[in-house]
């Protein structure tokens, strides 16, 4: 069995649905329902059994055995980034992973678990390395602490940490404001025939500000490659190691609609010093590590993405 947190969010759901297209069905799904709308991300596929997320932390940290699992996709968290609850975001980021880790040890199995690029801040560099790491905000210093938490501890069992970095793609709708820049796009080019980016900022021109944006299939991929390659532990950054303009984004959406211009607003005062006006993963570490497949480019995983909306919209 293979249990998958976070199962019914965005990542999460997607890695089930790559379980599955393998015929892996013996899946133990955890999240929390509290918003029941996720229920959605679910519901077209298949698992073996469902628990709320405190329900296994409690069941592991009274020592239960669940029976052969085969690996912990640890993807569940609060991944608000404008959350300052720090109590709350270590609870549910940094002392639910420990517990998780800590069993996964005594037991022996794999633990693959969701770290984040924003632990680099405002880079500029973005590298598995101490001296770049600078998280700006509770969601970023409890991904950090954790990947702290993970380096000082080796463990008996494989463990291996995935930076994601901006990630796209189906089943993030639930997510609102903290979808994706395409699926905003999209939306605000269907609604009103424009889309929205920022002014020039940090340096960077009109809509020029540049991040690395990852289709959700190739972070599946990643994680899948790591269940069969059991040897490789480590924190490893999880893009494309290509960063693309927010123009790009807008210009391939606005290609699949056939329609829809782009319209620059003002920077907001709220995001001054808080803002990646620039991501680009340096994947050297995962490519030694023995990962070889490509990445899609916007050009080509933005329509990917739009066509998938488009199906679940008819």
């Amino acid at each position: 069995m293979i249990i998958v947190t976070g199962a019914a969010g965005f990542i999460g759901s997607n890695l089930v649905a790559g379980l599955n297209a393998r015929g892996i069905t013996d899946i133990m799904a955890v999240d929390d329902f509290a918003d029941g709308h996720k229920c959605i991300n679910l519901a077209d596929l298949d698992f073996f059994d469902y628990l709320e997320y405190d329900d296994l932390a409690a069941r592991m940290d009274a020592g239960e055995y669940f029976g052969d699992i085969d690996a912990i996709f640890h993807q569940g968290a609060c991944s608000d980034t404008t959350e300052w609850d720090g109590r709350y975001v270590m609870a549910r980021n940094f002392t639910y992973s420990k517990c998780l880790h800590r069993w996964a040890g005594v037991h022996g199995v794999p633990f693959i678990y969701a770290s984040s690029a924003s632990v680099y801040g405002m880079g500029p560099q973005f590298i598995e390395s101490r001296s770049a790491e600078r998280p700006l905000n509770m969601y970023a210093f409890s991904k950090f602490a954790f990947d702290q938490y993970v380096r000082a501890r080796p463990s008996s069992s494989p463990v291996a940490g995935l930076r994601y970095f901006n990630v796209y793609g189906p089943r993030e709708g639930h997510k609102g404001k903290m979808a994706s820049v395409a699926r905003h796009f999209s939306a605000q080019i269907a609604e009103t025939g424009e889309c929205r980016l920022f002014r020039g900022s940090h340096g960077y021109g009109d809509g020029e500000q540049r991040r690395d944006f990852i289709h959700v299939d190739d972070v599946v991929a990643v994680n899948l490659w790591l269940l069969d390659n059991p040897h490789v532990s480590g924190v490893f950054n999880c893009g494309t190691g290509r960063s693309q303009t927010f123009n790009e984004v807008a210009d391939a959406v606005i290609a699949w609609h056939g329609r829809g211009e782009k319209r620059y607003i003002d920077f907001p005062d709220s995001l001054v010093g808080a803002y990646q006006s620039y991501t680009e993963a340096d994947m050297g570490a995962l490519r030694a590590a023995g990962y070889d497949r490509a990445f899609m480019d916007v050009q080509t995983g933005v329509p990917r993405y739009l066509d998938w909306l488009a199906r679940q919209a008819g």
